[in-house]
């Protein structure tokens, strides 16, 4: 399995969970001269809007797939999520940005749900 094989894979995984938790899946794979996001989905528990960065590894031999998502990332995500709050008139909704991290190395593949992964630590 190559690379985008792999994240395809993951992606769809993440697609499953999210939905299996009550999600509502809005959009995937969506692209602006900004950047990408993964999926956006609605959380209802929450009444929150959702970016998610979804990670896939084969194994955590080289770090574990939640450590592959830098602050130029999120920076671009929270970018990208905006224009598409303002495309899709939901400018004045609340939203976070998540991680889901799916090590496929494990059977059944591993999947951690990270969640708001930008709220300011408060301490």
């Amino acid at each position: 399995m190559n690379k985008q094989e792999t994240g395809k894979k993951g992606e769809d995984m993440a697609v499953d969970y999210l939905a299996k938790e009550g999600y509502d899946i809005l959009d995937r794979n969506y692209l602006k001269r900004q950047g990408e996001i993964d999926i956006i989905a609605f959380d209802p528990k929450f009444k929150e809007i959702v970016f998610v960065e979804v990670k896939t590894r084969k194994d955590s031999k080289f770090g574990y797939p939640e450590e592959f998502v830098s602050n130029r990332k999120i920076e671009k995500i929270e970018t990208t999520g905006n224009i598409w709050l303002d495309e899709n008139n939901k400018i004045d909704t609340f939203w976070r940005i998540d991680i889901i991290a799916i090590e496929l190395d494990y059977n059944p593949p591993k999947i951690e749900h990270l969640k708001n992964i930008t709220q300011e630590d408060e301490s």
